[in-house]
């Protein structure tokens, strides 16, 4: 059985709920990545914060992305995955929330992330073509 925790690219840098978008945007450009979790006071997962995030949902709505903070933009529960969750779970979650990439967790801590690239590099052809039209409607 092929696990979650098989095929995450570990050890995740977050971006603190308490930084700015500009801040956000840095690591993203350093890192070359296009979304980052956003982690609390405590170090737990609050949200995910995507490139597009903040260019929608910051810079068209005329907000100032030096000023606004990652947890601003956190909304609701974060979506993720146990490390020990099978591949179909993964997949499964991946495709109903409609998202590329799914953090994930163990022991209450981020430990990795999947992405849409880990899946093709792990499950049938199949199962990536389905994910990947699931995610993209």
């Amino acid at each position: 059985m092929t696990t979650a925790q098989d095929i995450m690219t570990p050890a995740p840098q977050c971006v603190r709920h308490d930084q700015t978008l500009v801040d956000a945007a840095r690591m993203m450009a350093t890192m070359d990545v296009g979304s980052l979790p956003i982690c609390g006071p405590e170090g737990k997962l609050v949200g995910m914060l995507t490139d597009r995030d903040i260019v929608v949902r910051c810079l068209a709505a005329g907000d100032d992305p030096s000023a606004v903070t990652a947890g601003e933009l956190a909304e609701g529960k974060p979506t993720y995955v146990a490390a020990d969750a099978d591949i179909s779970e993964v997949l499964r979650v991946m495709q109903e929330q409609q998202i590329r990439r799914v953090p994930v967790i163990e022991d209450h801590e981020l430990v990795g992330i999947i992405s849409q690239g880990d899946i093709s590099l792990s499950a049938a052809p199949s199962a990536t073509g389905e994910t990947v039209a699931q995610i993209s409607q």
